[in-house]
């Protein structure tokens, strides 16, 4: 194996050969990138000396190549001796250039195809070859221009690759390496165009005509030229707001009288969207399966529109099947399904068999059946199946023949059969359907409401024409009015049903021939207001072991009551949910919905515990909560924690909702407690502070203070992260205040310890410093390392404040110390980021550096989104300081990105501030300006003193 993206290297095996020296080197370069072709002694002396070649230089040849040989051993007849010259014969794929070609070329055909991700894929595996300067360190001509080619070769790659990440819209990722780019070759105007769209894309349309005015001025400058044309193009689609520039591009979605039976229903009126799924059931029904016929199986819940699919298909592929259509309900929802030998005699009679001539069993019949349907080409269409076994007698047996199956259940266990689940509509097709039927005048004037309307029937077709039938009925009624009909969950399946159509009377059909443990678990089922389910919380749900709970819910699945949206996940349909809750509350007693519930949370709460304590050694929480008797999962390692947690989120926050009353009320606050993570990383933020403000008021109405002293604890922490200091600081106090009073050393200490961070924001050091210290003796009192170590960090950028940096240095290193003492945790990179901030105030911004980057690499291995983001902003800071712009742009850039995900818009502004005095250095200061002024707008809107320094800044640069 050889490699020139790099240092010029010879491998065999995982052995690195000794390729001599730098002309030795030059030698083998020249010869592998030449593909294979035989290269003449004089072109080799002009690719290694050029015009000035020493006397003996094709002695010096001779010896490289005998060298050369010798290092390769047992390979040494890849270079040889022809014609007068040299050559390399290597395998295929044995040079790195080659292999990047090959990524490069299919890279092309997927984005051709339209896979851009795999094309991403291959751009990047194409670019991970490159291992720093090519043919680095060799002399000679030959080796200066193939350097110039392949670092060419190499950026083109990479515009490629960032046009990708624009294609699938990853613009705001993409902005801050664009960014170093541009500074690194600020005369590449693809780049710069890049950049351009990166930043319109991502909202920033100041800095994007910026970007223009740098390039302009620069060009003049340099070369004396304007911008090319698609620079200039580009700059006036984002003045006029091109809406087409904004959006992310989009990939091209015997013996008897044969009778022609047509026995298709008519096709149902406002046939309305599955498009995708229309055209591919038609594919399936119509090609050659190779000797047997096409089957086809529709499955979906009652009301999904597995019927109004089948049937329109049905007739658009009618032209294939000119010897007739069958067509017949099965009733296999219903009490009592058709029997196969009742729908063959029928079937045999349509087909034109006297009645003499039926056989009286169902294996004759079918036999009979498949002969007349031999040499034919005739569609059977067998609608609303209960199962397999009453299919397989009415499949056709012709190659030519082609049979759709529709049911609730999933008939995998059919022969030669295709599958195709149909789920509810996307909200264009369901506002579609609405409209069709209620009119698009009356829908069109309250489409809000309409969107309402059909969000609340759950997408489901049946569930939206009942809807919209009963609203077409009554022309005094409006849309708003139907919707706000619809918005109570506990009437809405009484709302749902006009004349002989209801929701509920198709849900009964399946429920009905449920066995008593699928009936049990499909009632338990919806009870929780997650989205969904894992199987271990549903066994904990239903009280059973993993292997009995996965059992059912499969067979649940398979009735299409449930749905599995990814291996070992499970959830209701919307309406689905509210029928299985009402049979709940009907059939099951008060006491076992509140255990299944209790269950429910005791594992959350349990499961959550144990990620908590296994990713923070040393934390006492688990020493505060309350005590639960399920043992939750068990993890490996801290990044399965993690991952779960990311996984549950939303099941757990609404598991926290739903129970935070009665015996569940301090549970639920425990376990908002535990998840606080989940704030940092910006997983879920809105969603938990909303469950925050629930539990809070939960707490406050059933008068428990303890539970009230975590639950501002847990909101003053939420505020904090966003910046809210004022309603942060008085959720604090108050904590601190009520886990004195209740002895509660969970909300006292890190209440006291979010009081002193927040007074360090609000530059009140002293203030800060007495917080600090109590929440310093709490933690010690308690024996909490890690939450000492957190107060330490704290009381560090207090100090930090007060003008003692190196005092500041000293709690910073402490903080390290007492993390490393209560064990390994990703935590111990808040004692990073706070030294690293000392030691830049302190004047030693290169040590800041190595500090802050440790730092910043471990939140970004524990995902911890929020301190990403504050590390970045410091690294900005730190590189600024050692006079390095273009690293600080780098790392405003990623500061940004991130806050801004979080809705964090003071800090944002604090970065752009900083990535500002970045840019300017690196030639850009029209988008400097640009920042400023954006910042500027922030911090006016915010009534933040920042927006004086910012002014102070703008004025400066307007006067030069």
């Amino acid at each position: 194996m050889f490699s020139v993206l790099g240092p010029v290297r010879a491998r065999r095996g995982g052995e690195l050969l000794h390729t001599g020296s730098p002309q030795q080197r030059a030698l083998l370069a020249a010869l592998l990138l030449r593909g294979g072709r035989t290269a003449t002694a004089p072109e080799l002396v002009d690719a290694l000396w050029g015009d000035e070649p020493p006397h003996a230089a094709l002695a010096a040849l001779r010896t490289y190549a005998s060298r050369l040989r010798k290092a390769f051993g047992p390979d040494a007849d890849t270079l040889i001796s022809e014609s007068g010259g040299y050559a390399i014969r290597t395998g295929h794929g044995c040079l790195d250039t080659d292999r990047a070609e090959h990524l490069a070329t299919h890279a092309e055909k997927a984005r051709t195809t339209g896979d851009r991700t795999r094309a991403r894929e291959l751009i990047n595996e194409a670019l991970d070859l490159w291992d720093g300067e090519p043919l680095a360190g060799l002399p000679g001509p030959f080796a200066e221009t193939q350097r110039t080619r392949l670092e060419e070769w190499r950026l083109t790659l990479l515009e490629t690759r960032l046009d990708l990440d624009l294609e699938v819209g990853a613009h705001a990722e993409a902005v801050a390496e664009l960014t170093a780019l541009t500074a690194a070759h600020p005369l590449r105007e693809r780049l710069r165009e890049l950049l351009m769209l990166a930043l319109y894309r991502s909202g920033r349309q100041a800095e994007a005509l910026a970007v223009y005015a740098d390039t302009r001025r620069l060009l003049a400058d340099e070369l004396g030229v304007d911008p090319c044309p698609e620079l200039s193009e580009l700059q006036q689609r984002i003045l006029q707001a091109d809406t087409d520039l904004a959006a992310v591009p989009d990939p091209a979605q015997g013996g008897h009288l044969f009778v022609r039976p047509a026995q298709l229903p008519a096709p149902v009126a406002h046939f309305t969207g599955r498009a995708a799924l229309a055209a591919a059931l038609r594919s399936q029904v119509t090609e050659a399966r190779g000797g047997a016929p096409a089957v086809s199986a529709v499955a979906g819940i009652g009301g999904v529109g597995k019927t109004s699919l089948a049937v329109h298909v049905a007739h658009a592929v009618r032209h294939h099947f000119p010897d007739g259509q069958l067509y017949v309900d099965l009733q296999g929802a219903g009490p009592g399904p058709a029997e196969p030998d009742a729908v063959l005699g029928a079937f045999l009679r349509a087909l034109g068999a006297a009645d003499s001539s039926i056989p009286g069993n169902t294996e004759e019949r079918a036999a009979l059946y498949r002969s007349f349907l031999a040499d034919r080409r005739v569609l059977v269409l067998l609608d609303n199946a209960r199962d397999a076994a009453q299919v397989r007698p009415l499949l056709p047996g012709a190659e030519r023949c082609a049979a759709i199956v529709t049911s609730r259940a999933r008939l995998f266990d059919l022969e030669n059969v295709r599958l195709l689940d149909l789920d509810v509509m996307n909200p264009d097709e369901a506002l579609a359907l609405f409209t069709d039927i209620v009119g698009a005048e009356r829908a069109g004037v309250e489409r809000e409401a309409a969107l309402g309307t059909v969000a609340a029937c759950g997408f489901l077709p049946l569930a939206i024409r009942i809807a919209a039938a009963r609203l077409a009925a009554r022309a005094t009624w409006t849309v708003a009015h139907l919707a706000r009909r619809l918005a109570d969950e506990r009437r809405r399946l009484d709302e749902l049903q006009a004349g002989d159509l209801a929701i509920e009377a198709t849900f009964d059909l399946g429920y009905h021939h449920l066995e008593p443990g699928q009936a049990r678990a499909f009632r338990l089922l919806g009870l929780p207001d997650g989205p969904d389910l894992s199987l271990p919380a549903a066994a904990a749900l239903l009280d059973l072991g993993t292997d009995d709970a996965e059992d059912v819910l499969e067979s649940l699945v398979d009735t299409s009551l449930l749905e599995s949206a990814a291996p070992g996940r499970y959830r209701l349909h919307d309406l689905v949910r509210l029928y299985a809750r009402a049979r709940a509350e009907r059939e099951e007693p008060r006491s076992g919905l509140d255990a299944a519930m209790s269950r429910l949370l005791d594992f959350y709460l349990a499961t959550a515990a144990g990620g908590y304590a296994l990713d923070r050694p040393g934390d006492r929480l688990g020493a505060h909560l309350e005590p639960v008797p399920a043992p939750g999962l068990s993890f490996p390692d801290s990044r399965s924690a993690t991952d779960w947690l990311l996984t549950e989120v939303s099941c757990l926050l609404a598991c926290v909702r739903q129970q935070a009353s009665g015996d569940g009320l301090r549970r639920s606050v425990d376990l908002l407690f535990v998840v606080k993570d989940l704030a940092e990383n910006g997983m879920g933020r809105r969603l938990f502070g909303q469950v925050a403000d629930a539990v809070l008021a939960a707490a406050r109405e059933a008068r428990d203070r303890r539970a009230e002293g975590r639950a501002h604890t847990i909101l003053a922490y939420h505020h904090g992260l966003t910046a809210r200091f004022a309603q942060a600081e008085e959720h604090a106090r108050r904590a601190v205040l009520l886990g004195d009073a209740t002895a509660d050393p969970l909300a006292f200490c890190q209440a006291a310890n979010l009081r002193g961070s927040l007074a360090t924001w609000r530059k009140r050091p002293e203030e800060a410093a007495g917080h600090l210290a109590t929440a310093l003796r709490a933690f010690r009192a308690d024996r909490n390392l890690p939450g000492e170590a957190s107060a330490l960090s704290n009381l560090s950028r207090a100090y930090l404040d007060m003008g003692r940096p190196g005092l500041a240095a000293d709690l910073a290193e402490r903080a390290l110390a007492r993390y490393e003492a209560a064990g390994p945790s990703w935590r111990r990179a808040n004692a990073l980021y706070a030294y690293g901030i000392a030691l830049t105030e302190s004047g030693r911004p290169a040590e800041a550096v190595r500090s802050l980057t440790d730092a910043l690499a471990v939140f970004q291995a524990g995902r911890q989104r929020w301190w990403e983001g504050m590390t970045a902003w410091r690294l900005t800071v730190a590189h600024l300081a050692t006079g390095d712009p273009a690293a600080a742009a780098r790392h405003a850039e990623l500061a940004l990105t991130v806050l801004r995900d979080l809705g964090d818009d003071l800090r944002s502004a604090h970065v752009l501030t900083l990535l500002g005095h970045a840019l300017g250095p690196v030639g850009q200061e029209d988008r400097a300006r640009a920042c400023w002024r954006e910042a500027l707008a922030t911090y006016e809107r915010l009534g933040a003193a920042e927006r004086t320094e910012v002014q102070g800044l703008l004025a400066e640069r307007s006067l030069r």
